[in-house]
């Protein structure tokens, strides 16, 4: 794990410190500890002791870390607590040694005019390797997407003056003929929503890190 990547996974485990209770941390630890020897184990047979066996497990850790954090961190639209993701949760949202190498080079681009709240989000699907670009703006992510190829895009609902920015940025997407696989990282994901997000031609919507996680990688190692 390079200096970077461990200065990103001890800011994400003292963020996750720092909302949850000691008991709580200690068990998240513990679960995903069994967790990732039992894959290892389960995986015995693909992986050896070389450097990528070896870094995918210390990656899938950071992705852990960051995505436990993030859990902890996100609160509802409506105020309440945010519901702390169950450690196995968290362990099950992450893909497997064989399809995190299936995901390496993947780019995604995620939309949102405030990137600084799903900040743990991005770091765990970065430890995973998949790239990400950043845009704060509808315009700004066509231009984007006019320049270059994304294998997803991930964003948010409401950016101002436009309440269903998202909807405003995948319709013209549809529109125009782009294909690219879509989903709303919001506030909600009520079945209603859920629905609503679909018929505009999204993947699916969420507010929930894990099920991002799991939604994202399971798109794009299924594309590959």
């Amino acid at each position: 794990m390079s200096s970077d990547q461990t200065i990103r996974l001890i800011n994400a485990v003292t963020q996750l410190l720092g909302v949850l209770a000691w008991p709580a941390v200690v068990l998240f630890f513990v679960v995903w500890f069994r967790h990732a020897l039992g894959g290892f184990l389960g995986n015995l047979g693909e992986l050896n002791l070389k450097a990528g066996g070896v870094e995918a497990t210390a990656k899938s850790q950071e992705a852990a870390a960051a995505l436990g954090a993030a859990s902890a961190a996100r609160a509802p639209g409506d105020g309440t607590p945010a519901p702390v993701a169950n450690p196995r949760e968290i362990a099950e949202a992450l893909p497997s040694p064989r399809d995190q190498r299936r995901l390496q080079g993947s780019r995604v681009l995620w939309v949102d005019d405030r990137p600084e709240n799903n900040v743990f989000e991005r770091q765990a699907l970065e430890a995973l390797g998949i790239q990400i670009d950043l845009s704060t703006a509808t315009e700004d992510a066509l231009e984007k997407i006019r320049r270059r190829s994304y294998d997803l895009i991930i964003s948010d609902m409401g950016r101002p003056p436009d309440a269903r920015a998202g909807y405003t940025l995948l319709d013209k997407l549809r529109e125009a003929g782009n294909k690219t696989p879509f989903v709303i990282y919001a506030s909600s994901r009520a079945p209603e929503h859920v629905r609503e997000a679909r018929e505009h031609g999204a993947i699916g919507c969420t507010n929930m890190p894990q099920e991002l996680v799991e939604m994202v990688t399971a798109n794009l190692t299924a594309r590959k």
